[in-house]
């Protein structure tokens, strides 16, 4: 299928290693000119040396901590400088800590909303006039399940990541006029370091092991296995393509059926 992105650029965020890597490769797949961040240099650079020697395409890397504004538009400065732009905007983090309600303190709300929520907001803010101007782009959030159907133990993320829905819609009616769609995409359990993290912890509050922990996650499933981080990417590029240009203000879960909702 053509998806007609070939010498479209791309920002992908978080995206040294998991789906937001995968997300990356998937656009240098389809041709696009490719900018990745990550706050740490030394995964960003085995990330782009591990892309080139895969497709012979240099990817453009940019050390950011998304929770710092200057670091954001530091990077989506250098990127315009090297691309006149960004065509495709893909807002992905890190999860926040992991808990209940009474184990965060009101600081740990304000790190939450910021890594989370403000990254998105910022980095929005700073490619959408570029894109008005073109009368073109594309604005593609990575939320989770927890958006659709609460995760327990992640209060934080269940809680902020709502908020991105909300712009997302909002967004939506407001650019569309200028042909730019923004859309989310909520993955489910996903094999990636991130949920790693967290079985491993799980297993070590009940006293069994990790193994069992991802193989219980994947029974609660229906199609009974999780998902790979390149089933999210495909998504992500299709929503980005020429084909999905009347699909705006969605989200759109990638989960195996395991939200129990519509």
């Amino acid at each position: 299928m053509y998806l007609g992105l070939s010498r479209k650029s791309v920002l992908v965020t978080a995206a040294s290693k998991g789906i937001g890597r995968a997300i990356a490769e998937e656009f240098v797949s389809e041709g696009a000119k490719v900018a990745i961040c990550s706050r740490n240099k030394e995964h960003l650079l085995k990330t782009a040396d591990e892309i080139k020697n895969k497709y012979g395409v240099e990817v453009l890397w940019c050390v950011c901590d998304l929770s710092k504004r200057k670091d954001i538009e530091n990077t989506i400065n250098a990127i315009n400088k090297e691309f006149n732009g960004i065509d495709i905007l893909v807002n992905n983090c890190g999860g926040p800590p992991r808990g209940n309600f009474l184990d965060f303190e009101e600081s740990d709300w304000k790190n939450a909303i910021g890594q989370v929520f403000l990254s998105a907001v910022t980095a929005t803010k700073l490619v959408v006039p570029k894109m008005i101007d073109k009368e073109w782009g594309r604005i593609i959030n990575i939320t989770s399940i927890s958006v659709k159907q609460p995760v327990d133990n992640l209060i934080l993320s269940n809680a902020i990541r709502t908020g991105i829905v909300g712009l997302a819609k909002s967004l939506s009616n407001e650019l569309g006029k200028y042909n730019i769609t923004v859309n989310n995409v909520a993955p489910g359990y996903t094999l990636t370091n991130r949920l790693y993290e967290l079985a491993v912890n799980k297993a070590k509050e009940v006293n069994t092991s990790h193994e069992e922990i991802l193989s219980e996650i994947a029974k609660g499933i229906p199609m009974n296995r999780l998902a790979a981080p390149e089933e999210i990417a495909s998504l992500v590029v299709f929503l980005a393509s020429m084909k999905a240009n009347y699909i705006t203000g969605s989200t759109i879960s990638v989960d195996g059926g395991y939200v129990k909702g519509s």
